[in-house]
């Protein structure tokens, strides 16, 4: 599959990159190696110095990366801003904290035989990282910037639909002075990516994707024995208690299931909401997304944007006629969408989706909301469980206890109260079940692709300067 990047407004193709080569292949790995050897060594001061330089360009050059962004992926040009703000925030936490969350960590044993153990978290090599598309930036940010600090060098294959993002930010650390191979983006083939997993040099995998492409990296890497971290699918359950405030519920729902028009993999996918607040929710997100205007996604005015491709549009538009005809209503709403503009999908909420509709359960990538209504709690929280999948989760209460207490019962790597799932850098993301495992941000991010080294002290106290 060629590298393009094709503006999904216009359907121009702006630019076609080739593939690497295997031989240009194996020289950019044997520079990351290289390099790894040197920048191992270096100090927090200096890794941290170079992110700083990092973290300036980013800010500088924030619009024109969100350009590229909007042309490549079709998002609103103020999500794409507020993205490179998320990865400004992820490159500052590292940069100021990496060498606090990687201090080595005593163990007191309690065995006078033993000695007191000290943790050294150690780089180990090179970090593979295999990316999507729809938040190009904070995708590729999320485990390099922690890895960078950690010692580790860098390799980067990203969709092939975002070539630009991924040459802007290697770009950005070329400029900021990183030396050749710490961050280096590769145009390669799935034969290729698979070499580069088995490559004796890469410690470690970490991918963003769907269930199945995980399945597979997981195989690949186990094979090595390599250490993965896997970011996958969701169906993600919105939680609307009895006791919610509406409004907060409503204002949430746009923003979890709107945001990047639905292609948000932590976005909520699955309203259920308490019967006594049914009808009023649904009105409430119907009238919401009525005051959206769809348009050209860099336009100041357009507030409901396309989807990243046509085809894209139309699998979302086929798995509602799939749920439609086994039983489930769809309603379109909102302002009618482009009919000339292939990507786009006119907002949709759909209703009694039911088990065995082969749409229960299933991610919609696209600007859908799933709307369920309940009376009994207990039953609600297994329908919000009945799915392979555990990434996120969100819980409307007033009463921080109820929710609290629902959110403990949720299959979810993260849950959030009263708001919508939204990355912060100090706390870790990634999910449970078929949404993978692993972390990526937070002291759990940097410490992945690390060697964990415990040294005995034995009769000896653990030297002072650890």
């Amino acid at each position: 599959m060629a590298y393009q990047s094709i503006n999904p407004y216009t359907g121009q193709t702006l630019a076609t990159f080739t593939e690497l080569t295997d031989a240009q292949l194996e020289a950019k790995l044997a520079q990351a190696y290289t390099t790894y050897q040197t920048w191992k060594d270096t100090t927090f001061a200096e890794r941290t110095a170079l992110m700083q330089k990092a973290i300036a360009l980013l800010k500088e050059r924030r619009m024109d990366l969100a350009k590229i962004n909007t042309i490549e992926t079709g998002k609103l040009l103020m999500e794409a801003a507020w993205e490179i703000d998320v990865v400004v925030a992820i490159f500052s936490y590292y940069a100021e904290n990496a060498e606090t969350l990687l201090k080595p960590t005593v163990i007191k044993s309690g065995d006078p035989n033993f000695g007191d153990a000290v943790c050294l978290y150690q780089p180990q090599g090179i970090v593979y990282e295999i990316e999507p598309w729809n938040v190009p930036f904070f995708q590729m940010a999320r485990p390099m910037a922690a890895q960078m600090m950690a010692g580790n060098t860098v390799v980067l294959k990203h969709a092939h639909n975002v070539p630009q993002c991924a040459l802007a930010m290697e770009k950005i650390m070329t400029d900021a002075g990183a030396p050749e191979g710490l961050f280096t983006n590769l145009f390669i083939n799935y034969n290729q990516s698979a070499a580069v997993i088995d490559d004796p040099r890469v410690c470690g995998v970490t991918i963003t994707g769907s269930t199945s492409a995980g399945k597979l990296v997981g195989q690949e890497a186990g094979t090595g024995v390599k250490k993965v971290v896997l970011e996958l699918g969701g169906c993600d359950p919105m939680m609307v208690l009895e006791d919610a405030d509406l409004p907060t519920a409503i204002k949430g729902a746009m923003l979890g299931r709107l945001t990047l028009s639905g292609q948000a993999c932590t976005g909520d996918k699955r309203m259920i909401v308490h019967q006594s607040l049914y009808d009023a929710f649904k009105q409430g997100v119907t009238d919401a997304i009525n005051a959206l205007n769809p348009g050209d996604p860099l336009a100041e005015g357009t507030t409901l944007a396309l989807v990243c491709s046509a085809s894209a549009a139309d699998k979302v538009r086929q798995q509602i006629a799939t749920a439609v005809a086994n039983g489930a209503k769809a309603e379109p709403v909102g302002k009618p969408v482009p009919k000339d503009i292939p990507a786009f999908v006119q907002p949709t909420i759909l209703t009694n989706v039911l088990p065995g509709n082969p749409l229960f359960g299933e991610e919609i990538f696209g600007p859908v909301l799933t709307l369920y209504s309940y009376t009994d709690e207990a039953e609600a929280i297994k329908l919000a469980n009945n799915t392979p999948y555990g990434l996120a989760a969100s819980v409307y209460s007033k009463n921080g206890e109820h929710a609290f207490n629902v959110a403990k019962q949720l299959d979810a790597g993260m849950v959030t109260i009263n708001q919508p799932s939204m990355p912060t850098p100090s706390v870790p993301f990634g999910g449970t079940k078929e949404s993978g495992h692993g972390r990526e941000l937070g002291r759990e991010g940097i410490i992945e692709f690390t060697a964990q080294k415990y040294v005995n002290s034995g009769s000896f106290n653990i030297p002072s300067y650890l």
